[in-house]
C-alpha cells in the first residue's frame, strides 16, 4: 500500500478509534505505575514501542498489554537504540535544526523495530533509514495535518464544555488528551505497518 498524507491521517485516526478502549486504559496504567523501578521500563516499552507494533498487525491488545514481560527482555538493546537515536538527532540539531528533523523522521521506526523483531541497535537505524528514505515529506506533512486536525478538534470540544463548566471542560480536556494520545499511537502503527511489514 502506497504512503500518502490522507492514508496516514486517516488510518491513524482508525487505528486511534479502533483500539482507543485498551489504549487509554494502558496510558493510565502508565502514568500510576511510572515510578515503579524497573517495572517502568517494560510499560514504556510496552506503550510507545511494543504497542503500534501490534497495532500495525491488526492484532488484539489486552488492557495491561505494557506489563508483558517480553518488553522488558531487550531494554539494553532499547536503551542502546534511543541513545544512538538521540546523538544522532542532536547532532542534526547542531547544523542548523533542520538535518535534526530530517534524522528524526528517518530512524523514527528504529525503536519499534528493535521491541518488535529484535533488530540489532545498528541494524534498526540502518532499517528504519531505509524504509523511510524518500517519503520523509509524506510522514512529515502527514504528523502536521494529523496533529492540527486533533488539536482543532480538542480545542473546540473543550471550549464548548468549559462554557457549560470549568470542571467539566478540564474533564473533557483530559479525555481528549488520552483519546490524542490513542491516536498518535495509532500514527506509529499505520506508520510501521505499511512500511515496515516486510522487515
Amino acid at each position: 500500500m502506497e504512503l500518502t498524507v490522507g492514508s496516514l491521517v486517516q488510518n491513524s485516526i482508525k487505528k486511534g478509534i479502533k483500539y482507543v478502549g485498551p489504549l487509554v486504559v494502558n496510558v493510565l496504567l502508565y502514568f500510576i505505575t511510572f515510578l515503579v523501578p524497573y517495572l517502568n521500563v517494560g510499560t514504556t516499552i510496552g506503550l510507545w514501542f511494543g504497542i503500534p507494533a501490534k497495532m500495525a498487525r491488526d492484532e488484539e491488545i489486552s488492557f495491561t498489554e505494557i506489563f508483558d514481560a517480553k518488553y522488558r527482555k531487550n531494554m539494553g538493546e532499547i536503551f542502546l537504540t534511543m541513545g544512538l537515536v538521540y546523538m544522532g538527532v542532536l547532532a542534526g540539531f547542531i547544523f542548523m535544526i533542520i538535518p535534526g528533523y530530517v534524522i528524526m523522521i528517518a530512524w523514527m521506526l528504529a525503536l519499534i523495530l528493535v521491541a518488535d523483531k529484535e533488530y540489532t541497535p545498528l541494524d534498526a537505524i540502518k532499517k528504519s533509514n531505509n524504509i523511510t528514505y524518500g517519503k520523509k515529506w509524506t510522514i512529515f506533512f502527514g504528523m502536521i495535518v494529523l496533529q492540527v486536525v486533533v488539536w482543532i478538534v480538542v480545542g473546540i470540544l473543550v471550549t464548548i464544555f468549559s462554557k457549560i463548566s470549568a470542571a467539566l471542560g478540564g474533564l473533557v480536556m483530559v479525555a481528549c488528551m488520552l483519546f490524542a494520545t490513542s491516536i498518535g499511537l495509532g500514527f506509529m502503527g499505520e506508520l510501521y505497518g505499511t512500511l515496515a511489514k516486510d522487515a
